[in-house]
């Protein structure tokens, strides 16, 4: 969920800009092959951040978040965010299916965003992890739909539990493995190219700029270590599991990338190896498009995208049910009690039926979703 970096306010808050879709996201974009050489190694981390164990609330390997304590610098996004009236999603629920290959369930994780805490509430309510948060789900597979870091206090603790889980999850014969959201992209071009300008397709643009403007934390950006770039630079954009089409963004700007799911990961590895600026910034900017299956034509959409690389519906995270429903608040809409939470119960079925939303919107109170897949209205 991003914001271009250098563009004026478009309505009442900042932060309500981010989950409109971005200038630099509108401009018109020209698709082609990308060259597959020019082999540039990965930078340079930083200094190493906090170690610990226990269970959710409590310090985690990577979690430099004491238990009710926010790290010095954090930038609290929740005050700022819009106020969401009411409204209901799609209710779904987990339907009965044989496991491929001997395999356990298949679970979808929404967009984390920092709030390690939550997430370890939602993998434990599913019985995914325990109360230590270690792995205790055996054969089950788990996918995060990315991003992991900016606007909540631990992305970095965020990063580090889901490499921790890929490890657990290995050895019991399951996996946790996960996509590249646009936020990964984003804080990899901060660490990268930090003010080196780019072209943004609407004037001049920087990622340090942008990644600041879109809930970067400072803290995250001093914890970030070479293990942590090298495992986001590797993610896959887009996979295919028991029929489901999984991808952060809500868009068909994958298209542009290949004609098939590997053609697509295999582009994005080399875009990011290459470490071009422009490039990568081409890539972040495309990959932050969204509402792209929502309104008339989203359904023809999802097709475009199912057609081509497989599948029967689309999961993605990226943009927050309560804006994909349209619900995107006024200045009267708070009350004694403060601001009201968006009502966000589970994923939202949406596109007539082909597409599932799993960003409950945890950056604004509302819900960081964790569900079994299939689902059946």
């Amino acid at each position: 969920m991003t914001q271009g970096a250098g563009q004026g306010p478009a309505v009442r808050t900042a932060t309500l800009r981010d989950f409109r879709v971005p200038p630099y996201a509108q401009v018109p974009v020209q698709s082609g092959e990308f060259a597959r050489t020019g082999q540039v190694g990965p930078p340079d981390g930083v200094t190493s951040g906090g170690t610990g164990s226990g269970g959710p609330g409590s310090v985690h390997p990577g979690n430099a978040v004491p238990a009710n304590e926010l790290p010095e610098g954090y930038t609290p996004t929740l005050q700022d965010l819009p106020v969401i009236h009411t409204g209901d999603t799609v209710q779904v629920q987990a339907a009965d299916m044989p496991s491929p290959d001997g395999l356990g369930p298949l679970f979808v994780v929404g967009d984390v965003h920092g709030y390690l805490d939550e997430l370890l509430d939602a993998l434990a309510e599913q019985g995914l992890v325990d109360s230590e948060g270690n792995w205790a789900a055996g054969t089950a597979r788990l996918w995060f739909l990315g991003d992991f870091t900016d606007r909540g206090p631990d992305g970095i603790g965020v990063i580090d539990l889901v490499m921790r889980l890929s490890a657990e999850a290995a050895a019991a014969g399951g996996y946790c493995k996960a996509l590249m959201g646009n936020h990964e992209l984003l804080i990899l071009g901060a660490k990268r190219f930090a003010d080196t300008p780019v072209n943004s397709g609407a004037g001049t643009a920087t990622f340090q700029a942008a990644w600041l403007l879109n809930g970067g934390q400072r803290t995250d950006m001093e914890r970030l270590q070479d293990v942590h770039l090298q495992w986001m630079s590797r993610l896959d954009a887009v996979v295919e599991e028991d029929g489901h089409l999984l991808m952060h963004s809500d868009t068909t700007a994958y298209l542009d990338y290949g004609s098939s799911i590997d053609d697509v990961n295999d582009t994005v590895h080399q875009i990011l190896t290459r470490s071009d600026a422009d490039e990568c910034w081409e890539l972040f900017r495309k990959l932050t498009k969204r509402f792209e299956f929502r309104d008339e034509g989203g359904s023809g959409a999802v097709q475009e995208l199912l057609s081509q690389y497989g599948g029967h519906r689309v999961v993605h995270g990226h943009s927050p049910i309560p804006y994909l429903l349209g619900e995107v608040g006024t200045e009267d809409a708070s009350d004694d009690e403060g601001e009201r939470r968006p009502v966000v119960e589970g994923p939202h079925v949406y596109a007539d039926g082909l597409a599932i939303a799993m960003d409950g919107g945890v950056t604004m109170a509302g819900k960081l979703l964790v569900v079994q897949l299939p689902l059946h209205n």
